[in-house]
């Protein structure tokens, strides 16, 4: 580089020095007169701008301070400080911060503003809610206060505190929809003074419109001190049943005073012509009549156990010949049955020949004529025939299979041997029943049971076979009743010449016992049978129904005898009157629990 280049660059920085230094004290003194003539206020702002800044830590912005150098005491860093804008927002933050609900999750009526607060109820901690969630809790909880609880049999009684009692009743009252609260409220606005007194008597304050509420309405107090028990029951909960005077632990209603066992008006029902005709009642008249014990049951024909008869041989033997093929086959009296081989019986023979013969060589000898009546005997006892012992005497020949024949007429029960079978005297070859006469047993009721005598005649029928009208004779009542299904077995003997009553088939049985004459009779379906009283409907003038109770003689025949509780002529409803009976109860019932509940 020249010389002259160097010392254009060294006059050109001079230069540029020189007016630095003069430009410089002319820009502090504008500087200065600017920040006199600038008016106070904005100085002062500007101060407290200055001394009001804001420093927050990074990591928890809820720690925030006004002086600089400041640390964040939870996790000890540094504060730093924050924009203008972001001080305005982080100040209004915590302001909403502050203003945060919290609610407890079980009890949302348990509410805080404070954060880590617990419920007051369940111990439980609270959390924060939402602001519309807090705004709708807040509505619920005003609702809540303002709900209705009304009385449900007095509807005029409303309260808005929940564990209230009615003042009529003491019943407790129960929260009411907003639209039964409505309706209630209407209700409550008519004009109760314009109504009748009877009508405004008892609960309903409207006139009757339907048949239910007309006997509703018409019922009335029943004396209570006619010489029954007296309870005291709950109008809600009637298993509610008390000795003494209190509340119902259920609902809180005054237990009212009711009768029971004594006498009482004898309720009524009127039922116009139309509804009777609707309802289809039939009437019956009382009336005396002659009822026949007349026992009506099903039984079973069995053999006549008397007619059985077991053939055992008498000896060790074998069978040789066997008549008899099959159970069932038919036997007559004289039949061969079968012939046997026994060396026993072979002796038995020889024994009586030789005795016979011994008395022809030895005389008219009284012990020889002993001799042979004994062996005699021994071979009717080992099963020979009179008239096979006299055909052994003539022929004087021994039979190595001996026969024998069957001693009656019947029917083979049960046939045990075959040809060449081996026979002990335990071993029963066959047995033999004799069906000329049958049994029939019959199952009788318990309640039937003094009606029966031995000699009473039956009538037996067996509708599987057409057969009808066969008579037959009570031979023996059984001791005992079968445990199981409480009856007594009834042995009634039937002739069978014909062989028409097989044995093990089911039969019809009729037992007539003896008359029972002039007694108060009705048709037996106009009884109502509760299980513990018998009732019957009876039908007064002028439309008029009552129901009695009665006590029940005999049944026999679809009819019923009566004791007491009617009088001849009189009329009992035989059809529909259950329905009827259903309406005397529930009238009934009402007048006993509305005696002294009349408002």
């Amino acid at each position: 580089m020249s010389q002259l280049e160097m010392n254009n660059k060294r006059n050109k920085l001079a230069y540029l020095l020189s007016l630095f230094m003069v430009v410089t004290p002319q820009l502090a003194h504008s500087q200065s007169l600017l920040a006199q003539t600038a008016p106070e206020p904005k100085h002062v702002a500007h101060n407290h701008s200055h001394g009001s800044a804001t420093y927050v830590c990074p990591m928890h912005p809820n720690e925030t301070s006004h002086e600089a150098g400041g640390r964040c005491s939870i996790c000890n860093m540094f504060l730093v400080e924050a924009e203008e804008e972001e001080e305005k927002g982080s100040h209004n933050d915590h302001l909403a911060m502050e203003q945060k609900t919290y609610v407890c999750p079980m009890h949302p009526d348990e509410t805080s503003h404070e954060a880590g607060s617990r419920c007051s109820i369940c111990n439980m901690f609270l959390v924060e809610a939402e602001e519309e969630e807090e705004k709708g809790s807040h509505g619920d909880h005003l609702a809540m206060e303002q709900k209705t609880y009304v009385c449900p049999m007095h509807p005029d009684e409303t309260s808005h505190e929940a564990g209230s009692r009615c003042s009529i009743c003491n019943m407790f009252l129960v929260e009411a929809e907003e639209e039964e609260e409505k309706g209630e409220i209407d209700h409550s606005n008519h004009d109760m003074s314009a109504m009748p007194a009877d009508e405004h008597s008892g609960h309903s304050h409207q006139a009757a419109s339907t048949p239910a509420d007309a006997v509703f309405n018409a019922a009335e107090p029943t004396p209570l001190n006619d010489g029954g028990s007296i309870k005291y029951v709950c109008p809600m909960h009637a298993h509610i049943i008390s000795d003494v005077p209190g509340t119902c632990p259920i609902c809180g209603m005054n237990l009212e005073k009711v009768e029971v066992g004594g006498s009482s008006k004898e309720i009524q029902i009127d039922v116009s012509g139309g509804m009777q005709q609707a309802l289809a009642l039939k009437v019956a008249r009382v009336e005396k009549d002659t009822l026949w014990k007349f026992v009506q049951t099903v039984g079973q024909v069995d053999y006549d156990e008397s007619q059985i008869n077991h053939i055992h041989a008498r000896v060790n033997g074998w069978i040789e010949k066997l008549t008899i093929t099959s159970v069932g086959d038919k036997i007559t009296k004289g039949q061969l049955l079968y012939e046997i081989y026994s060396p026993e019986l072979i002796n038995a023979q020889d024994d009586f020949l030789l005795a016979q013969d011994t008395v022809k060589r030895a005389g008219k000898d009284a012990n020889y004529q002993d001799l042979v009546r004994k062996a005699g005997l021994r071979l009717e006892l080992l099963g020979f025939q009179p008239y096979q012992i006299k055909s052994l005497a003539k022929s004087k020949k021994t039979q190595y299979r001996v026969p024998f024949y069957a001693k009656s007429d019947g029917i083979v029960k049960a046939l045990n041997v075959r040809d060449g079978m081996y026979i002990q005297p335990a071993t029963e070859v066959m047995s033999v029943v004799d069906l000329s006469k049958v049994w029939v047993i019959a199952d009788v009721f318990e309640n039937e049971q003094s009606w029966l005598a031995v000699g009473q005649k039956a009538e037996i029928s067996v509708p599987a076979m057409g057969i009808k009208g066969i008579e037959g004779e009570i031979d023996y009542i059984y001791p005992e009743l079968d445990p199981v299904t409480r009856s007594l077995r009834v042995r009634i003997v039937v002739s069978n010449t014909d062989i028409e009553l097989r044995p093990n088939t089911l039969a019809k049985i009729g037992i007539f016992g003896g008359p029972n004459k002039d007694v108060l009779v009705i048709p037996q379906e106009a009884l109502i049978q509760t299980g513990k009283e018998n009732r019957v409907i009876v039908k007064l003038e002028d439309n008029n129904f009552t129901a009695r109770k009665v006590t029940v003689g005999m049944l026999s025949q679809g009819k019923a005898e009566i004791k007491e509780g009617l009088a001849e002529n009189e009329r009992v409803v035989t059809s529909g009157q259950f329905l009827l009976d259903s309406e005397a109860s529930l009238k009934g019932s009402l007048m006993r629990l509305s005696s002294g509940h009349q408002h």
